[in-house]
């Protein structure tokens, strides 16, 4: 111990290039400092090149011709009647330039905050997005606006502020620094879904208040002058400056705690004050132009892979300020990519957020497929341990009275309240015509939701146990996401499509993304934590391609697509119902045959393999069994994850999480 409480200064910093490394994987030795500062020049130059290039082309984008001599004129202010009229002037000085600097402003801003997240929680997965910290900001802007509030840019930024702080604050609780991508990435997941889940809902129920978020929300950069830029700068330059101050610090926070404090830095202190500058820096993100999804995960990924020809880009004092130029580059690319695919006045309305979501994913998926350290393969949490024989039958018994009076409940109230005895009259024939007209409707739908809950709830139970995790569901697998496609763009191509049309190209969607998601995952045996991830990857980038489809083909509808995206069973018939029915009847014998294969991979990865289990082909027949099933559910609720079911599964969700945090 004698030796560790005086390290040599430069030690840290080896250290920390060695491990930074959240990758797992450590960096090749540094070359001369001449060699390493000349690099570093030559990248930083290339970098500011390519920002040059792309801000002029950027400014040269819209729907007026403006070209680069007259762009010269009016940034200078001499131009003239014959160079440049003055609405060409306007659009200029007011839309594009503002477009810009929101642009450079995110972009920094993001690629800052993700930098920084990523230290304190020694996680290369950690960002804006994957803490919750953009949904939090953005529920409580929405709700501010749901309720008729107007705020100016700085009262509004701090409103973000405390939504995402209290976001990532909950999110970081329920993980620890070091505990392995997956853990911090359901966590965030899991948050992410209930606050996203109570946005969706104000957007659908004050639909009037909050016209125009529903776009915002996927990352905008549209603005209308310099007003808000202007004020929430300052505060971005602040927090940014402050993050570049603790650069030595979150250097040797790299260390780990023990490290830390033995040379004196407070880990809980830098930590606490990190986390609260990228906050600072994600809320004026989100108040400038919405969430913007994944920069702050894939700009400082760029960098880390450049640190292996630049070492010391590792050191956060440079890290942080490389990470906010590559997010400035990964905003701005996007924002370029998209008027030049979609043209000048579709670009002006497609949000930004949507291609760097699909970047972002593709990310997340590339990192999830190389890393060779997703965390341990111990034991399961998946299975609640019932005390004993009696506890079961009560168990069995509680559920079965709930279901019940759920049902009777479900069938009986509503718009119209009924009686058991209409009910009995129905099913005779002998009911009256409002009770048969009432009852015709609600039942179907009654049924559509019990098969739903049931097929979700069998799907779910299979891929919790094959990936060993209480918070795996059929969503990460790709599956929702991919029916979304697969729906979303029929109904744009066919809007009078018929039912069994629309779910048929679910369930085909669905099967590609699941497809997709297996053949990345079965690398190494579909090992978990790399299965959670890449479904996790895919899943976003699906859901981006659906907002896509949206906000291209109808985006002031933003009620009905909530609605539907959220998951419904309003207007199922009986016919409709069959393919959940069929898909339960032969899954469940399946799964039963198979429940002891079940019960051995849900312990640890080596029982199934010392008992002469295939671990990986016995993981990947059960994980078709209840892809088959979870993707049939598509038929009669659409999205197998609504809205409300997130509102409240998600806390439960958490709970297993705070109380397994001593496992992790």
């Amino acid at each position: 111990m004698s030796t560790r409480t005086t390290p040599a200064p430069p030690a840290p910093v080896k250290t920390v290039a060695g491990a930074a490394g959240p990758a797992g994987t450590p960096s090749p030795a540094a070359p001369g400092p001449p060699a390493r500062h000349g690099r570093m020049l030559l990248l930083a130059l290339a970098a500011l090149l390519a920002l040059a290039v792309l801000a002029v082309v950027h400014l040269g984008q819209g729907t007026a011709a403006v070209d680069l001599r007259t762009l010269w004129q009016l940034l200078i202010g001499t131009a003239s009647d014959r160079s440049a009229d003055e609405q060409t002037a306007a659009v200029v000085l007011d839309s594009r330039l503002p477009r810009l600097a929101a642009g450079l402003l995110v972009g920094s801003a993001l690629g800052a905050a993700g930098a920084a997240l990523q230290a304190v929680s020694r996680n290369m997965l950690a960002s804006p997005d994957t803490l919750a910290v953009n949904a939090g900001a953005y529920l409580a802007v929405v709700s501010v606006a749901a309720f008729g509030i107007t705020l100016p840019a700085l009262p509004a930024g701090g409103t973000a502020f405390l939504g995402g702080l209290l976001a990532a604050g909950v999110v970081l609780g329920l993980s620890r620094a070091g505990s392995g991508p997956i853990r911090l990435v359901l966590a965030g997941s899991a948050l992410t879904l209930a606050l996203s889940g109570l946005s969706g809902m104000l957007l659908i129920l004050r639909s009037q208040q909050t016209t125009g978020l529903f776009a915002w929300g996927n990352g905008s950069l549209a603005q209308t002058g310099m007003q808000s830029i202007d004020r929430l700068a300052p505060l971005a330059l602040l927090a940014f400056a402050g993050l570049l101050l603790m650069g030595r610090r979150l250097d040797i926070l790299a260390l780990g705690d023990d490290g830390a404090a033995v040379v004196g830095v407070s880990p809980r202190l830098t930590r606490s004050l990190a986390v609260v500058l990228a906050v600072v820096l994600a809320a004026v993100a989100v108040t400038v132009a919405g969430p913007v999804g994944f920069v702050g995960l894939c700009a400082p990924a760029v960098v880390r892979l450049l640190g292996t020809w630049v070492p010391g880009l590792v050191r956060h004092r440079a890290f942080i300020p490389a990470s906010a130029l590559a997010g400035v580059l990964v905003v701005l690319g996007a924002d370029v990519l998209l008027r030049a695919v979609f043209g000048a006045q579709a670009g002006a309305e497609v949000p930004t957020g949507i291609v760097t979501t699909c970047f972002g994913a593709l990310v997340l998926v590339f990192l999830a497929y190389r890393s060779r350290d997703l965390g341990t393969d111990g034991g399961s949490t998946a299975f609640a341990r019932l005390r004993s024989r009696r506890a079961f039958v009560l168990t069995v018994v509680v559920s079965a009275v709930g279901l019940l009076g759920a049902v009777v409940a479900a069938t009986l109230l509503g718009d119209a309240t009924l009686l058991l005895g209409d009910v009995v009259n129905w099913l005779a024939g002998r009911s009256g015509q409002f009770t048969t007209y009432v009852l015709d409707t609600r039942v179907p739908r009654v049924a559509a939701a019990l098969l739903a809950g049931a097929a979700l709830a069998v799907a779910g139970a299979v891929v919790q146990a094959v990936s060993r995790n209480p918070l795996a569901e059929p969503g990460v697998l790709g599956v929702v996401s991919g029916a979304g496609v697969g729906a979303v763009a029929v109904l744009t191509v066919v809007p009078l499509a018929s039912f069994w049309l629309i779910g048929g190209s679910a369930l085909a969607g669905a099967a590609a993304a699941a497809a997709l998601v297996f053949g990345l995952a079965a690398r190494r045996g579909l090992e978990q934590n790399r299965l959670v991830l890449i479904g996790i990857g895919v899943q976003a980038g699906g859901g981006a391609f659906v907002s896509l489809l949206i906000v291209l083909t109808d985006p002031y509808n933003a009620t009905k697509a909530l609605a539907w995206l959220g998951g419904s069973t309003y207007g199922r018939t009986f016919p409709e119902l069959v393919p959940v029915l069929v898909a339960l009847a032969v899954a469940l014998p399946v799964l039963a045959v198979m429940r002891r294969d079940l019960d051995l991979i849900g312990l640890d990865g080596d029982t199934p393999r010392l008992l002469g289990v295939r671990l990986g082909a016995t993981r990947l027949a059960l994980l078709s069994v209840s892809d088959t099933v979870g993707r049939t559910v598509i038929a009669p609720a659409q999205i197998p994850v609504g809205l409300l079911t997130a509102v409240i599964g998600a806390p439960y969700f958490i709970w297993l999480l705070w109380r397994s945090r001593g496992d992790a």
